[in-house]
């Protein structure tokens, strides 16, 4: 695989926009705007490079249109590239370019689908476009393309401002900055040094892989747009409100982001709109507000009510690591038991 090329997968975003009268506005031809623009690297930089070779995903999007079907399309996309059915080639890494609005959670998604995978898969964007005066998109997808050449990488990255995260790890905390993301509880995979990609020591996933991939791609469009709910808990939420959301048949299961370390209102009826989605099979976890620091359901008497209504600890997940794990687990065919195991559990260093 050293002579094999990377595969650009481009799924849309501010990168491949263009200025317009309107603003900001989708635009084509991406293949040769990227080697123009790489063209624009000193000479003995676009030479080190590796080889690569670019595809679009049929219709770019902005991110913030992307659903559960979406990054099950990416996924396997990604998955016929690496055994060589999507166009007959063998890639030694992947680098897709997407929106940074939801960048995380598809990154997370990833993560989940691609488990155990034995080749780079860097995700990046950028603040502005390509061709835009100040754009920090060519120097991430030089970054990405040297990060994703690295046999070492064995998992599903962001690449952003030269710092390379855990995609699963990973959230987009500030809207213009270009070095827009962050791990808030898990440390850099790696950065680039004087321009050179550095992996930091026992912090990547290569040393857990045993055999072969096991990827895992349901059928998230089966479970329609919105089968997990996300529900943030504000001083006077109330038992109604957020049964409105439990109650629907069409969720299958909800991310309460709650306070401090595990931390609820002690309202029974509320409690008891928990406990009952959660004894229909729903399954529900939680996470703090806090950006940084796990939950510790029970660990004060105003969360033991969580805990009592079979709400699962998200330990120190981000809400995009936590919510699309909670999509990825409810579009298989397991049982309760196993899901809720499931979800305790490590898959792709996420908690």
């Amino acid at each position: 695989m050293n002579d094999a090329p990377l595969l650009i997968l481009y799924t849309g975003g501010t990168f491949g926009m263009r200025e317009s009268e309107r603003g900001l506005i989708p635009s084509g031809d991406i293949e040769r705007r990227i080697q123009a623009a790489l063209a624009t690297l000193a000479p003995a930089r676009r030479a080190s490079l590796p080889e690569f070779v670019v595809h679009a995903t049929p219709r770019p999007i902005d991110s913030s249109a992307a659903t559960p079907a979406d990054w099950q399309a990416l996924a396997r996309t990604l998955a016929a590239a690496y055994d060589g059915s999507l166009d007959g080639r063998h890639y030694a890494g992947f680098i897709v370019i997407h929106g940074t609005d939801t960048l995380a959670w598809s990154a997370a998604s990833l993560a989940y689908q691609l488990q155990g995978i034995d080749r780079p898969v860097v995700v990046t964007g950028s603040q502005r476009p390509l061709e835009a005066e100040g754009s920090d998109a060519l120097a991430n997808l030089e970054a990405a393309l040297r990060f994703a050449a690295l046999p070492a990488l064995q998992e599903v990255a962001v690449v952003f401002g030269g710092a390379l995260r855990r995609g699963v790890r990973t959230r987009k905390r500030d809207t213009r900055a270009a070095d827009g993301f962050a791990s808030p509880n898990y440390p850099l995979l790696g950065e680039l040094v004087d321009g050179h990609p550095v992996l930091y020591p026992g912090r990547g996933l290569e040393a857990q892989q045993r055999g072969l991939p096991r990827f895992e791609l349901p059928d998230y469009a089966a479970l329609g747009a919105a089968p997990v709910a996300r529900l943030v808990l504000w001083p006077g939420i109330t038992a109604s409100l957020a049964a409105r959301w439990l109650e629907d048949d069409t969720v299958q299961g909800a991310l309460l982001e709650v306070w401090g370390s595990g931390n609820c209102p002690e309202d029974p009826a509320l409690l008891e709109v928990l406990a009952a989605a959660s004894g229909e099979g729903k399954l529900l976890a939680a996470i703090s507000q806090c950006p940084q620091g796990p939950v510790s359901i029970g660990a004060y008497a105003a969360g033991r009510g969580l805990s009592d209504a079979g709400v699962l600890s998200g330990a120190d997940m981000t809400p995009e690591a936590a919510l699309t794990k909670l999509v990825h687990l409810t579009a298989q065919p397991l049982d309760a038991a196993e899901r809720r195991q499931r979800f305790i559990t490590s898959l792709a260093g996420e908690r």
